[in-house]
């Protein structure tokens, strides 16, 4: 690489040092920021590739004008920091020679790099940084698509093998020649197969779209379609068409609409959309960042909600004109199964795909995960730049042309964006803009800088006469104005702007009433990024006047806000060997979104005992938006099931919890709990005999800390139990190192100690190759089984051993627990354990031996070799000392599939 950089100093002080950007050593090191990236995004491809596949500087020479060298210390650095003889004055130039060679990445890790067919250029050329107060702040490449060299005249020469094939974002002059001006960053891709270009006319202007990437035959034709519709609808609200697009394949898988896929299971395929629908929808959000993106020039780290929102807001906009009625799952619910619609059963299927802006943002929200709208790009979450940057700005952008009116909302934004055009612009002097045209925006400022928990209610609507007067209330001071509208039995809706002022909580307004309307709502269509919804919907006449229905639904469904909902569900589960399979209703209001009150009830008929059973549970959780605390938690359980035999167990359980607030990129949690349990147990004429306890209280309080990171895994629990018999104090820490794709070793250590112990038997025993469960907290198949497949089930508690050694522990224990993946599902294992039992010398025990992990976490075969006891494959009952996991939890299956997103 042959390069000459002409380096002006705009920055308005003396410069002594120059920065220049080496993005291409990011991809060289374990430990550099692009690579702890990737590992939170769940994808290890960096952190495990081969010295071949990435990228670095190879040679480098820096030179002045007058030839005279700079001294570059180490080039695998990402910034060079260019000592200069003499300061560099405000307006003056230096102009630098680069000669450098470097190995580029493979493509499959951001985008950008070589796959051997193609190769994709943008950040590997050594370039000059934005400037800071110093010219001295490192900068690392995090793969965000942040501007570099905005508003910079480029001349690219590429020397090419033959048959290669090249385009680019810069204006092509000749052959394999680019020069021009770039709001935006360079970009070329290089191919052995030439690739596509279009030309489009609006109003007599071409604007010519290029490819990074082959065009299917039918996309290209649906593309010879929509594309004029999409530049004319963007150019009528943003004013302008850049001359040239160029979109690279990365940028489309990134800028697609999400959601309109087809979904594939097993060897069946349902359309949502069809092919036309699809290209229409994936290409207008593409072609509308991509014009954008040419135009404004912004800070992604922080302004990164600018452009996304108003890319949200042109969706919203394309889709209330040409979607406004399209169903968010298309003609899905048009699906039939043996002759039947099931979809239609959901309310899922009656959300109209404009509605995903704001349900998106709900869903994230009611589990407190969302974040600030200004919040700096690269500590938003994958889920977070959908939802929040993007979607609920958009939504809010909506919002406020909605009240003002979209052409003075467009005219504002052509003037705008016509004003600033080739400097890099501050949102906020749009948003005074938009204050100044009308007011009732001028919340939107503040809104953006802190987590919002918004929530307008309908709190009465009473007719009087001919007029309705109508109360609605709001939680916050800031003067938020609020949609009404009225509905009438033949669907007709009226809506009305009320405007309301600051530290005004409470609302009182008149409207004319009519016979037909039955129905007054708020904000409806998710138009707002509220806190909750169910309060905007009230009825005017009729049984229900001034309050909600209730429906009963039979499957989990996204909620409609308009009805109090219960769900009903047929529960059909085998719970241990003497309930057998248990048959029953669950009847709770948990739908797809967290609430903060919860209530479940499910009675159950036991097969195995012919007896009813069952369990119940309310809890309310309070989500502070702004607070070190992201849940706290109180709630009231009961159970009553079977434990032996002919045996019972009844359970009632006061709980509190606290989880304390994440970072939503961080896989690290902490939480702590205290619970409050009362047991009683039906006992047997033995047990009766033995003293053993049929009723007693136990309270226990804990910390728990996880962090669920690729590579290094990790978690700690400390719990302190206790009961009027005996007090004990537990400690848990475990690590998981994956040392190579998929191949992981495993350490825990576990330590537990009594610091009283009066009981009458073994019951609250340590545990050391088996648990005593009479916390009823395990999902054992066999609670009492001593004998037989069920007593053989293992469960990672206590001790850990995985051979059957006799006994318990009534006084203290430590034990160290090891596993590592030795050829694809198997695994070796080691334990090893000191214990102590009252009036007893101290114990050393161990054992070792073979893992099969038939479903990895869920169900896993133990098959030990060496122990304590001797070499257990010689033994006679060898087949009843093998030990499995049987996990079915359907929890942790999403929690392990939503990692990475938030």
């Amino acid at each position: 690489m042959n390069q000459e950089v002409v380096y002006y100093n705009n920055s308005g002080k003396d410069l002594h040092t120059v920065k220049l950007l080496n993005w291409v050593s990011a991809y060289n090191k374990r430990k550099s920021a692009l690579v702890y990236r990737k590992l939170e995004d769940r994808n290890s491809d960096l952190h495990f590739a081969s010295p071949e596949q990435l990228g670095k500087l190879l040679e480098l020479t820096i030179k002045t004008s007058e030839n005279q060298p700079f001294p570059i210390p180490v080039i695998s650095e990402e910034n060079f920091f260019l000592p200069l003889k003499e300061a560099l004055k405000p307006g003056e130039s230096i102009t630098l020679q680069l000669q450098y060679r470097m190995q580029l990445p493979d493509k499959k890790f951001t985008g950008y790099g070589t796959d051997g067919k193609t190769t994709a250029l943008k950040y590997f050329f050594i370039v000059p940084d934005h400037f800071d107060p110093d010219n001295i702040s490192q900068r690392s490449y995090n793969d965000i698509e942040e501007s570099v060299s905005f508003n910079t005249f480029w001349t690219v020469n590429f020397d090419l093998p033959p048959n290669s094939f090249i385009e680019g974002n810069l204006p092509q002059i000749q052959m394999n020649s680019f020069k021009g001006y770039l709001e935006s960053d360079p970009e070329f891709i290089v191919s052995d197969n030439s690739l596509p270009t279009m030309r489009i006319s609006v109003d007599g202007t071409d604007t010519e779209i290029k490819f990074g990437y082959p065009l299917k035959p039918e996309v290209k034709q649906n593309l010879e379609f929509y594309l004029p519709l999409h530049l004319k609808f963007i150019k009528e609200r943003t004013g302008f068409l850049p001359s040239s697009l160029f979109i690279s394949d990365k940028f489309r898988s990134k800028e697609d609409f999400f959601g309109n896929n087809d979904i594939t299971f097993w060897k069946f395929r349902f359309q949502l959309f069809t092919d036309a629908e699809k290209t229409d929808l994936d290409y207008f959000g593409i072609i509308a960042k991509k014009v954008l993106d040419e135009r404004i020039i912004t800070d992604k780290e922080k302004d990164h909600w600018f452009k996304n929102g108003l890319k949200s807001y042109l969706e919203i906009q394309y889709l209330q004109k040409f979607y406004k009625d399209t169903k968010l799952l298309g003609t899905l619910p048009e699906t039939k199964i043996f002759g039947v619609k099931p979809l239609k059963l959901f309310h899922a299927s009656n959300v109209k795909l404009l509605d995903r802006y704001g349900l998106a943002y709900q869903y994230i929200m009611s589990q407190n995960l969302d974040q600030k709208i200004s919040e700096d790009f690269s500590d938003l979450s994958n889920f977070n730049d959908m939802a929040i940057s993007s979607f609920e700005t958009g939504s809010l952008f909506n919002y406020t042309a909605d009240k003002m009116g979209y052409d003075q909302f467009d005219t504002l934004l052509r003037d705008y964006i016509a004003q600033n055009t080739g400097k890099k612009i501050a949102p906020e002097d749009f948003l005074h803009d938009l204050a100044e045209k009308d007011k009732t925006s001028g919340y939107l400022s503040g809104f953006l800088k802190q987590k919002n928990r918004v929530d307008f209610r309908l709190k009465k609507v009473k007719r009087e006469n001919d007029i309705f007067n109508i109360k609605i209330g709001k939680n916050t001071d800031l003067p938020i104005p609020v949609k009404l509208e009225t509905h009438t039995y033949d669907g007709e809706k009226k809506s009305y702007w009320i405007e309301t002022e600051e530290n005004e909580r409470i609302k009182n307004l008149s409207l004319p009433a009519s016979d037909d309307i039955h129905k007054v709502t708020l904000n409806s269509g998710y138009i707002f990024p509220e806190s909750k919804y169910r309060d905007n919907f009230l009825y005017a006449k009729g049984l229900f006047s001034n309050t909600k229905k209730i429906k009963l639904k039979f499957i989990k469904d996204i909620p409609n806000p308009e009805y109090n909902e219960i769900y009903i569900s047929p529960r059909v589960r085998f719970n241990n060997a003497y309930d057998k399979f248990l048959f029953g209703i669950n009847l709770k209001n948990q739908s797809f979104f967290d609430q903060k009150f919860l209530y479940s009830v499910t009675p159950m008929y036991s097969s195995g005992t012919g007896k009813l059973t069952g369990s119940g549970a309310v809890s309310y959780s309070f989500l502070p938006a702004e607070s070190i605390i992201r849940s706290l938690t109180f709630g009231v359980s009961g159970s009553y099931f079977h434990y032996d035999y002919g045996l019972a167990y009844r359970k009632g359980s006061l709980f509190s919890s606290i989880s304390f607030r994440k970072d939503p990129r961080s896989t690290v949690s902490r939480s702590i709990g205290f619970s409050y349990n009362y047991f009683e147990r039906d006992l047997s004429a033995k047990m009766i005999a033995n003293k053993d306890y049929g009723k007693y209280n136990l309270w226990s309080f804990g910390y728990g800390y996880s962090d669920s990171r690729m590579i290094h895994e990790k978690s700690l629990s400390l719990s302190a139990q206790g009961m009027e018999d005996f007090n004990k104090i537990t400690a848990e820490g475990f690590y998981r190192w994956e040392f190579a794709p998929k191949q992981k070793l495993s350490l825990r250590l576990f330590a537990g100690y009594f610091v009283r112990n009066d009981t009458r038997n073994n019951t609250f025993n340590y545990g050391i190759s088996r648990v005593s469960n009479y916390s009823f907290s395990y999902n054992l198949l066999g609670e009492s089984a001593n004998s037989g497949i069920l007593s053989q089930q293992f469960i990672l508690a206590d001790g850990g051993f995985k051979s059957f050694i006799p006994g318990t522990v009534n006084k203290w224990i430590t034990s160290f627990n090891v596993d590592s993946s030795v050829w694809k599902i198997f695994h070796v294992y080691a334990d090893a354990g000191i214990y102590k039992n009252k009036n007893r010398p101290t114990q050393f025990i161990w054992d070792t031996g073979i893992k099969v992990r038939v479903i990895p976490d869920f169900l896993e075969v133990y098959f030990p070799i060496q122990s304590s006891l001797g070499f257990e494959p010689s033994f006679k009952d060898y087949g009843r000392r093998i030990r499995y996991t049987l996990i079915l939890n359907l929890g942790s299956i999403i929690n392990a599939a939503r990692r990475g997103w938030y």
